[in-house]
């Protein structure tokens, strides 16, 4: 007892945080749910469909719903997080998305199902940068610091391939529904650790959310990726089709037209003019195409065409 109030104490007279290695495990945790539903539900994916009744046209919103909504936002959450407070938006993200779980897990129909997905996505885009930023406020120390963010990134990383097991235990054994219900105590339990174990500065009120370039990029990545959806039902000469894939264009470039003269933009075009970065990014841009591709068809192709179990389809994945 002596020896952990000793431990505690130095660690106040330096400046940092007694209880950060605990509230590592805390974001740890919430990060590793929100990296687990972008390939938890890929496995599920087959049996919901036939349980929901959805088109082969429309099923891909399961997956893409939440990415869109993910990625689109993921700039505004850091914004969010520097407003109203990083532990604040880290327990807003995750209640959130609890709830947007348990929505999609209960869901009666696809339409419900998708918009439950969407709502994750959301709140992951809220959950995570605060994640981050919390992290570097806890661990001061630049050894420290380079330490907890391999523990974050190890976890970040090993998640994708512990969804793809869980979602095929979860299928087969209980039902695809339990593939969202079980973030439901996964999030209670970070919710709890985060109330417990961190603490957080107080928000900037004068930071500016740049609710256009949301618009504006969001809109814009909707369009086009719609617009290709309903290119296969229909076909890539049809108006509708040809409509949103316009509109998307448009409005990414608007996009870009605004980040240039934006007061508080949200994507600096300056981060861009750096060869390096923006080569990555690309990379990054391709690489996330072709995994979600890939992990669509491929659970259709390994459940359907040849049979294989939820688990042993996450395993043939791994």
């Amino acid at each position: 007892m002596s020896i952990g109030r000793t431990g505690e104490s130095r660690a106040a007279a330096e400046g940092t945080d007694p209880h950060r290695w605990w509230g590592l495990v805390v974001i740890a945790l919430a990060q590793l749910m929100v990296v687990l539903d972008a390939t938890i539900v890929n496995i599920a994916l087959p049996s919901a469909q036939r349980a929901l009744h959805m088109s082969d046209g429309n099923r891909q919103w399961v997956i893409t719903a939440y990415t869109l909504a993910f990625g689109g936002l993921l700039l505004l959450g850091g914004r969010i997080a520097d407003l109203v407070g990083r532990k604040r938006t880290f327990v807003i993200g995750l209640v959130g998305f609890a709830l947007a779980s348990a929505l999609g897990g209960a869901a009666t129909g696809s339409g419900m199902l998708f918009g439950a997905r969407a709502l994750q996505g959301v709140f992951a885009a809220v959950l995570a940068p605060s994640a981050l930023s919390l992290l570097t406020t806890m661990f001061t120390d630049p050894r420290e610091r380079g330490k907890a963010f391999g523990v974050y990134s190890a976890l970040a990383g090993s998640g994708s391939a512990i969804g793809l097991i869980v979602g095929g235990v979860l299928t087969e054994y209980l039902t695809w529904r339990w593939c969202l219900y079980v973030n439901v105590p996964i999030a209670a339990l970070a919710v709890f650790g985060a109330f417990t174990l961190l603490h957080d500065r107080p928000g900037h009120r004068d930071v500016r959310l740049d609710v256009p370039g949301v618009l504006l990029g969001c809109g814009g990545l909707v369009a086009i990726v719609y617009g290709f959806g309903e290119a296969q039902p229909r076909g890539w000469s049809d108006p509708l089709v040809l409509a949103l894939l316009a509109a998307g264009v448009l409005l990414l470039v608007a996009f870009v037209w605004w980040q240039a003269r934006a007061p508080s933009p949200l994507l600096p075009l300056r981060i861009l003019r750096s060869r390096d970065r923006a080569g990555c990014l690309l990379t990054m841009t391709f690489a996330v195409i072709g995994m979600f591709g890939l992990f669509l068809f491929m659970t259709y192709y390994l459940q359907v065409v040849l049979g294989y179990s939820p688990v042993r389809t996450g395993l043939a994945f791994l």
